[in-house]
């Protein structure tokens, strides 16, 4: 199947030049979230756990306009700007997945745009 970049009307739109999801080969990748809220396009304030929380419900209604469940999620990786703030992100992320988490990275990075502390992106499998 060809490169595809599907429709996802409820999704927080993009800031720059790059598209919220991209599908291909049964794969569908979704671009790094931030804590924004897709109704205003606005910062969501907050710690590290609250910017975590924006951005899962974020990749819920990505997901969700494309048919998909954090079921299908196959690998995340996690930008964060202050590695200590780890386990307050992880703890939200955590209800999110069932037993079947999925792979996963967690990477402490130099700053995130914005000045947001938390970045998310996804693949998830048809």
């Amino acid at each position: 199947m060809p490169k595809q970049v599907p429709p996802v009307p409820r999704g927080p739109q993009p800031i720059g030049p790059y598209s919220i999801a991209v599908e291909g080969a049964g794969l569908v990748f979704i671009s790094g979230q931030v804590a924004l809220d897709p109704a205003t396009g606005q910062r969501v304030e907050g710690d590290a756990a609250a910017q975590a929380r924006r951005i899962m419900e974020n990749l819920a209604l990505v997901l969700g306009d494309l048919g998909l469940g954090f079921g299908d999620v196959v690998k995340t990786t996690i930008f964060l700007a202050d590695i200590a703030d780890f386990g307050a992100v992880n703890e939200v992320y955590r209800g999110y997945f069932d037993t079947a988490a999925p792979a996963r990275s967690t990477i402490q990075v130099g700053a995130l745009p914005g000045g947001f502390v938390v970045e998310i992106e996804a693949i998830a499998a048809r």
